[in-house]
């Protein structure tokens, strides 16, 4: 339920970027957008302003000094807890790495969760061992570290983006009160992704082929086929090369469609070797995601790390089956038969395929009642520890 002010509240956002490019950076404008029409006096603490920011909202610029990443996260740290004192707010909400904040947004694991989870997506080796070594001794790593430490030691209070994730975040930081973390998950715009009608299924499914180059060798066995897709920025770590390999355990009759904005020649080459190039379409940069997950019989994503995967809660939005790993926060909206405890697993990953796709179509997918989800549950439980914070002082 939506928590009534008491009084107008003086809160600030501390972000690097002030964007509508990035999805923590989407987000953040949305809150700065929420929090000033539920009346707050919203400032916007930032090193770089890209896009003007909502109604009601103050930017405050902290600059951005030219040299290594560590020496900008440096600067925004310094500057941004200098700003925070200035301001002397009743709430201050990161979305990102400071010094000194009352509430953190946690948009992903700690970084050695990543690290752990992120490295299994190499094969052992020297390649392996180098990542593993250069991360450790990166500056701006060491300086992530340090801060995460400092800000999940202390008495700031956190949001996490998923239970994974709040389950990763209490085992890195045992000393951490589990009572001051709570999960808000994002949800996916329901005016754009929903279930299609039979036919805007059929006209998403000939669009799909036509546009990848396929139509032409399947046509006429569009019934027949088994579409199955996938979407990311990052293909090796989210198991783009162990489903192309499934793919090769599928029957003929089984497509793959990749989506995103990357250099895929090293996917493409795999295809190839594996005979599989005229089975599998890389669709690039994808603008109407919708119709992209309407097309599809099954969304599959063997990551090896997400802390809560929106492609998958978009797909499962618009009516698609979908799989995934238990190495995924969104895996909490899924029955077990459709989760992989190993993302290496090319087998196993073609098995449970094969017995997903001979399952009737689902429902339609319904929210549980138990997660909290989206922008304004996401305010209110920002606005929760805020009147918290001032009865205490009161």
């Amino acid at each position: 339920m939506k928590t009534e002010p008491r009084e107008r509240a003086r809160i600030a956002l501390m972000l690097p970027r002030l964007s509508l490019y990035g999805g923590v950076e989407q987000f953040g404008f949305r809150l700065a957008r929420g929090l000033a029409e539920r009346g707050h006096q919203v400032d916007f603490i930032c090193s770089r302003q890209e896009t003007a920011p909502p109604p009601g909202v103050r930017v405050l610029k902290v600059g951005r000094p030219w040299g290594p990443r560590f020496i900008k996260m440096l600067w925004f740290l310094v500057r941004a807890e200098r700003f925070r004192k200035i301001g002397e707010y009743d709430m201050t909400i990161s979305l990102g790495k400071t010094w000194r904040q009352d509430l953190v947004r946690m948009g992903g694991g700690p970084l050695k969760v990543f690290w752990e989870k992120s490295e299994l997506s190499i094969a052992p080796g020297p390649q392996r061992a180098l990542k593993r070594l250069t991360r450790r001794l990166s500056p701006g790593n060491l300086l992530t570290v340090f801060l995460e430490k400092r800000q999940f030691t202390g008495e700031s209070r956190v949001i996490a983006v998923s239970h994974l994730v709040r389950e990763w975040l209490l085992g890195a930081y045992p000393a951490l009160n589990p009572d001051k973390v709570s999960v808000v998950y994002n949800r996916p715009d329901a005016a754009r992704f929903s279930p299609p009608a039979p036919e805007e299924r059929e006209k998403a499914r000939a669009a799909l082929l036509k546009t990848s180059g396929l139509s032409r060798r399947f046509a006429g066995r569009v019934g027949e086929l088994l579409l199955i897709g996938t979407a990311s920025t990052n293909f090796r770590l989210k198991g783009v090369d162990k489903l192309i390999r499934a793919l090769a355990l599928l029957s003929e009759n089984t497509l793959l469609f990749v989506a995103g904005g990357r250099d895929a020649s090293h996917y493409r080459a795999l295809a190839r070797s594996l005979n599989l190039d005229k089975r599998v379409a890389f669709t690039g940069k994808t603008e109407d995601m919708p119709s992209f997950y309407r097309a599809l019989d099954i969304f599959a994503l063997p990551t090896f790390y997400d802390a809560c995967s929106n492609a998958v809660l978009e797909a499962l939005a618009c009516g698609c089956r979908a799989i995934t790993t238990t190495a995924n926060g969104a895996s909490f909206f899924l029955e077990a038969d459709a989760l992989l405890s190993d993302p290496a697993d090319v087998e196993e990953l073609a098995r449970r395929i094969r017995a997903l796709a001979a399952k009737p179509a689902p429902a339609p997918f319904t929210w549980p009642l138990a997660a909290k989800s989206g922008l304004e549950a996401f305010m209110d439980e920002a606005e929760g520890a805020l009147w918290e914070k001032i009865a205490r002082q009161s």
